[in-house]
């Protein structure tokens, strides 16, 4: 039954990938220059593509609450308008910095290898790499990409649905400390590892 349940759950989330990578190709193909887009698209595919081919965990969180959350942190970019919006910034300038938002979560994510899933579980608990610093280093990647290309397709819609995303984002991370702290390995890597996301902050 479980694995028959992780079967369709990753096979429709593969289909929900693929259809918002076709929709944003769509909107690049008709302004290239809007390169934001494809980190955007990029970042979605580092998520959710990993996810499908992650390992199965030994504990995993069906929480009604967690369940929720994860699905709108992992879907939100259904939500986001593509269209052309507002540049603050040059594209330049907000391409770079969802640059380091997806070298962050690609550093995370190597750390990780396939101990990576959606919702809160217990895949093992890793203490190398970025996670040395933060204990959510991931989250910090997803944030960052995220305020790159709010600041070359800003709006108040766009606004409202990435604020909305972080919201969720810290509730996530906090659903995830809640399970993992069953685990001994995990209490002590948080007492070696303070922050969660921001050093000194959070």
């Amino acid at each position: 039954m479980q694995l028959a349940t992780e079967i369709v759950v990753r096979t429709l989330t593969a289909v929900v990938l693929s259809l918002f990578v076709v929709s944003t190709a769509r909107q690049y193909l008709m302004d290239p220059s809007r390169i934001t887009l494809i980190f955007f698209a990029l970042s979605g595919v580092l998520t959710v593509g990993l996810a499908i081919v992650s390992r199965v965990p030994r504990e995993r969180d069906w929480n009604p609450v967690s369940l929720a959350i994860t699905l709108f942190g992992t879907f939100y970019y259904l939500a986001i308008r593509t269209e052309p919006g507002i540049r603050l910034v040059p594209e330049f300038y907000a391409v770079a910095i969802q640059l380091l938002g997806v070298v962050i979560q690609v550093y995370a994510k190597c750390s990780l290898r396939r101990s990576f899933g959606l919702l809160p579980a217990n895949r093992g608990v890793i203490v190398i790499g970025p996670y040395r610093v933060v204990r959510h280093p991931m989250y910090l990647g997803y944030f960052v990409t995220d305020a790159g290309f709010l600041l070359a397709n800003f709006g108040h819609w766009n606004v409202l649905v990435i604020f909305i995303q972080w919201t969720l984002q810290i509730g996530r991370i906090m659903q995830e400390e809640r399970l993992l702290a069953k685990d001994d390995t995990y209490r002590k890597y948080m007492s070696r590892v303070r922050y969660r996301l921001a050093f000194g902050l959070f």
